[in-house]
């Protein structure tokens, strides 16, 4: 079974810190990564941009707009997809990824969400 993981970050938080600071953390997520990598079961793994854009149908037109999800305290930072046999297992290997392994995301509110995957397709 596929599970979809959510890495969230404090927007604020993260904001308030400088530059160099932000980039000697994910500095820090490098070795974690590799772990996480090493379990075998890691389909994809993301970085994802803060910038983003809404869509939506409206009296049946596309509308694009900001994303309201933006504007929250939390902000998505990474999303992965791995395979395990149960909640449980998925549990454990997303345990390994540098969001809740990496000592200072504690203080920067990093959290995962991991939820089964219906459906899932992938362009080879």
């Amino acid at each position: 079974m596929k599970y979809l993981g959510l890495g969230y970050f404090d927007k604020k938080k993260m904001d308030a810190l400088p530059k160099e600071k932000v980039e000697a953390i994910m500095q820090k997520c490098q070795v974690h990564l590799e772990e996480f990598y090493k379990s075998g079961q890691v389909v994809t793994d993301v970085g994802v941009a803060q910038e983003a854009k809404s869509l939506q149908r409206v009296d049946g037109k596309l509308q694009v707009g900001e994303n309201q999800l933006t504007q929250l305290e939390k902000m998505i930072g990474s999303a992965f997809i791995i395979e395990a046999q149960n909640i449980e297992e998925a549990i454990e290997i997303a345990s390994l990824h540098p969001t809740v392994q990496v000592t200072e995301g504690e203080q920067l509110a990093w959290d995962i969400e991991i939820r089964a995957i219906d459906s899932f397709y992938m362009k080879n």
